[in-house]
């Protein structure tokens, strides 16, 4: 009877355990490496370097309007196809990308990789925001 409890709790560990190497497979595959996703701290200090960086805020335009992170440039997620977007012609150029509560900026994150924009950090929504809030 012990015998049966150690095969089947070793048993269990192993099914457990390629699940999850199988889960953080997966997400790594999704991201595909192609962006980042920073704290909201490491993206402010970003925001502070004179880097050439450039603000996506991916939401829609009235909640755009509501309040924005000073100096980001509205584009909607739903806008980001299979096309360059007209404010962002260099592919190389920083990218921090935020949305309304993190669901929305993966997205576009990942439609700008796709696309072969090479440095986009998405930071999350700005639900969470702590820093400076223009209108």
């Amino acid at each position: 009877m012990l015998k049966r409890f150690w095969i089947a709790l070793v048993s269990a560990v192993v099914l457990l355990a390629g699940c999850l190497f199988n889960k953080d497979e997966e997400e790594s595959q999704a991201a595909g490496g192609s962006y980042t996703h920073i704290s909201q701290e490491a993206a402010k200090e970003m925001m502070a370097k004179d880097d050439g960086h450039i603000i996506v805020d991916v939401r829609r335009q009235l909640e755009y309007d509501e309040g924005h992170i000073p100096g980001a440039v509205l584009i909607p997620n739903e806008s980001i196809g299979t096309e360059k977007p007209e404010e962002l012609p260099d592919l190389d150029q920083i990218i921090l990308v935020y949305c309304r509560s993190g669901s929305r900026s993966r997205d576009a994150a990942q439609k700008l990789a796709d696309m072969g924009y090479t440095n986009i950090y998405e930071f999350g929504g700005i639900l969470d925001w702590t820093g400076e809030i223009e209108k």
